[in-house]
């Protein structure tokens, strides 16, 4: 019989015990005898962040497809329960079988952004794993990291034995059997992970080092085990509509963030913008059969009993067939009550053809990228609107019944002036005096509201900005400053609201996200000292990662305030997403000129991604 990890006194003393007690409807049990790999699959975060993630739920539902495998979840504990836990020695656990994570097989860790850093080494630590992947024994679970913080795993190479490039469908089946077969050999774990780097997609950390000059930039890569791959290629699911997807996605207890049915209709973006490391990794454009999409959202409508289906990819409004597919989820949805929510849209994509669709849905707020104030920057950046774009989308959106518009930009882009930054008061002012133009008094049920909210930018890798310079946290700071001057400056500034993120926090991510190995020592010193939750702004500490970067000798300020040479050898160089170094120099060169490259509907820019044989770049004149 299923036993609980927590006693009822722990689970009385703890927010939100739902967290911890599995047993939510679709959640998989197996017969342990049945089985012979246990797969502790872990979202560094806590759960109701960790049970919005689609991956997650994906690779979830896959790996339990396998009769010799059981997959099981694991969250970070919050504080309040991490501190009991470590009062009363009580190991971190599974949920499914509430036993231990050290007794599995493999513990994979899927790592979405930089901040979460400190909670994985909670999570090996909470379980009794070694955190250093050096110390770990055949006793120990293989320690293997997926997601886009991987396409420059060396901040925490240190903790992880494997990591998987690319997308988790095509390579497990694969890396599994290959476990079976020296699970039962009586060979060392080393044999294991030489043999397990020989699977495309699969970095072996532990057989490589770096070599640095004096001046801090990487000398060389050198290899440690001869037949380790000089090149890591991402792995790609080339069908989309026939590769796997859960029929049965678990329902929590409590609210979580995404508490829908979420449908992937595509992968991938057409658009290229400059700043947007997501839209180069999962290139090539790979759209999603409507037919099949109907029938997954009538399975998982029936299997979860979700009132609510979420649309999800990096740029929905260029999904080809939205409005057919619209057409036949609206049908299903006001047959069996259920509402649709649409992602973030594209301005010049949001036609009355699309709107038309959605009239019936309950209207809350509209929400736009322009991402830049000026045309000039918006240029620069690739992201191919203009004013007339943004102005036209918003007065489509009011027209439609909405009268809340959110509307997201950077600061601290590269070639920013004083100019593009006043640019997001006066595009926000002028939204809202179009809705004043355009919508009849008489039809005016509630005020306008515009919500301006800016982020920092922090360049990533595998993008055209992997070269530029970051702003220091007191640029972002008086860049945030004079927005707000520029808004409250406006004729309509009443109706607009400015929302802007930590810069502390931005500065931080920008370290970690092009940082190199010698980054490893200072989180672990960061979370010896205390550090978890460091994504979470009431347990971040600036003060302790700058304590730890000092001890460690480590001048964090090489990593963010410097414009890269083209030709250094940076520290992600032996990974391929599938785009070229060569078209990424293009990008940054065409950024300095201002000049627009056109999206991949238009043209082919030649990135590298037709290399696939899939997708976008096979399609009959797309």
């Amino acid at each position: 019989m299923r036993q609980l990890a927590l006693s009822d006194d722990i689970l009385l003393q703890v927010e939100q015990p739902a967290r911890y007690i599995g047993n939510e409807f679709n959640s998989v049990i197996k017969n342990k005898e049945d089985i012979a790999i246990r797969f502790a699959m872990c979202f560094p975060d806590v759960y109701e962040i960790g049970m919005s993630h689609l991956g997650i739920q994906i690779l979830y539902s896959l790996l339990n497809s396998f009769e010799d495998t059981w997959c099981e979840r694991v969250y970070s504990p919050w504080p309040d329960l991490d501190k009991i836990m470590r009062d009363r020695k009580i190991p971190l656990f599974a949920l499914e079988s509430q036993e231990p994570v050290k007794d599995f097989d493999f513990l994979g860790i899927t790592i979405q952004y930089e901040m979460c850093y400190t909670n994985i080494l909670q999570i090996l630590d909470l379980s009794g794993i070694p955190l250093l992947s050096k110390d770990r024994t055949k006793k120990d679970p293989i320690v293997i990291g997926g997601g886009p913080c991987t396409y420059n795993p060396e901040p925490i190479a240190d903790f992880f034995d494997l990591f998987y490039i690319g997308e988790g469908e095509t390579r497990y089946r694969e890396l599994l059997d290959l476990y079976r077969e020296w699970k039962n050999s009586g060979e060392e774990r080393i044999v294991f992970l030489q043999k397990a780097s020989q699977i495309p997609g699969i970095y072996v950390p532990g057989f490589y080092e770096e070599v640095y000059n004096e001046d801090w930039t990487i000398k060389e890569r050198k290899k440690l085990y001869d037949k380790a791959p000089d090149m890591i290629h991402k792995e790609i699911v080339k069908d989309i509509s026939h590769v796997h997807y859960p029929d049965k996605q678990v329902v929590p207890f409590i609210k979580v963030t995404q508490d829908r049915v979420v449908l992937e209709i595509q992968r991938g973006c057409i658009r290229g913008c400059r700043f947007c490391q997501a839209g180069e990794l999962y290139r090539p454009v790979r759209e999603k059969d409507p037919d099949v999409l109907l029938e997954n959202a009538k399975t998982l409508i029936k299997n979860t009993g979700h009132e609510e289906i979420s649309l999800s990819s990096l740029s929905s409004s260029d999904y080809k067939k939205l409005p057919q597919l619209l057409e036949q989820l609206m049908e299903f949805c006001h047959e069996n009550h259920v509402n649709i929510s649409l992602p973030s849209l594209r301005i010049d994509a949001f036609s009355l053809d699309v709107m038309k669709h959605v009239q019936d849905i309950k209207k809350s707020s509209v929400t736009f990228a322009p991402e830049a104030g000026s045309q000039r920057m918006r240029n620069v950046i690739n992201k191919g609107l203009t004013h007339e774009d943004i102005l036209n989308g918003a007065i489509m959106a009011f027209r439609g019944g909405w009268t809340r518009v959110k509307l997201y930009f950077m600061l601290g882009l590269p070639f920013e002036t004083d100019e593009d930054i006043a640019g997001i008061g006066e595009l926000a002012n002028d939204i809202a005096a179009a809705f004043f133009d355009e919508i009849p008094k008489e039809q005016r049920r509630e005020p306008v509201q515009i919500v301006a909210s800016t982020s920092f930018f922090v360049p990533k890798p595998f993008t055209a900005f992997q070269w530029a310079r970051m702003n220091t946290k007191e640029e972002f700071i008086d860049k945030a400053y004079k927005t707000r001057a520029g808004i409250h400056a406006q004729l309509n500034q009443k109706r607009i609201k400015y929302i802007w993120h930590e810069a502390d926090l931005s500065e931080l991510e920008g370290v970690l996200a092009r940082g190199d190995r010698r980054l490893n020592k200072a989180i672990l010193k960061v979370y010896e000292s205390g550090g978890i939750f460091d994504a979470w702004s009431e347990y971040y500490d600036n003060e302790r990662w700058l304590k730890a970067f000092e001890e460690c000798g480590i001048d964090y300020t090489f990593y963010t305030n410097r414009e890269r040479p083209v030709d250094e050898i940076l520290p992600w160089d032996f990974l391929d997403c599938g785009v070229s170094k060569e078209f990424l120099l293009r990008e940054w060169e065409n950024a300095r000129k201002e000049s627009v490259t056109p999206n991949c509907k238009v043209q082919c820019n030649h990135c590298g991604a037709a290399k696939y044989g899939c997708g976008i770049c096979f399609d009959a004149r797309f």
